[in-house]
């Protein structure tokens, strides 16, 4: 594993300018640090959820006027994040990543361009969803990086199984980790996920060791 936390300049720094870009959540890029990264399967949460969802957020944004500060965009993001988190928690949906050869495409996508175009540090593949810890490289943006796992793995996964249609969520959901205590706590994080895949636990995959 790299030491990643032995340097503080990897780690989100207000005084320094941000890039900005918005879908449904918000992304923030600052060039060099270490991202939290999940991306999901398109039916990893049910309408019915993904509904409520859409509607709190909403909500929230009536609630709070624009623009919003630093304070109220980093709460939007880790509230509604941190639901995402138990819904994805409890493997609903097809669950395609339970399958050894879907998840073994994931993994082979991650782990292609590691030290090349990325430094990649603790990551796992759950029956619906990912979870990458990564530091792009200074060339490549985190977007194309994430853009490249989800085509290329999408088209893998669909000729494996067979299947057409959208594989991944649209939108993934991205955190410039905050200090090395953080990245402590999202590496056990990501370690003790399968813990929470019920009968799937078996299945996910975990790197590196």
């Amino acid at each position: 594993m790299c030491r990643m936390e032995d340097n503080e300049a990897l780690f989100y720094n207000p005084k320094v300018p941000k890039e900005v870009y918005r879908r449904h959540l918000p992304h923030w890029n600052q060039a060099g640090r270490i991202y939290f990264v999940t991306f999901r399967l398109a039916d990893s949460i049910p309408a019915k959820r993904a509904a409520e969802l859409r509607d709190q957020r909403q909500a929230w944004r009536r609630a709070h006027a624009i623009p919003h500060g630093v304070t109220e965009q980093h709460e939007f993001r880790m509230l509604f994040s941190r639901r995402i988190e138990q819904w994805l928690d409890q493997c609903t949906g097809s669950c395609l990543l339970a399958d050894p050869n879907c998840a073994q495409i994931v993994v082979d996508a991650l782990t292609a361009f590691d030290r090349r175009r990325y430094e990649l540090d603790r990551w796992v593949v759950m029956p619906n969803h990912v979870h990458v810890l990564v530091k792009p490289h200074e060339t490549h943006a985190l977007k194309t990086i994430l853009q490249t796992w989800k085509s290329f793995t999408a088209h893998a996964i669909n000729k494996h199984m067979a299947r057409r249609g959208q594989l991944w969520q649209k939108e993934s959901f991205d955190h410039i980790v905050r200090s090395a205590a953080q990245l402590e706590r999202l590496r056990e994080y990501i370690g003790s996920n399968p813990e929470k895949a019920g009968k799937y636990a078996a299945r996910c995959r975990v790197g590196p060791p």
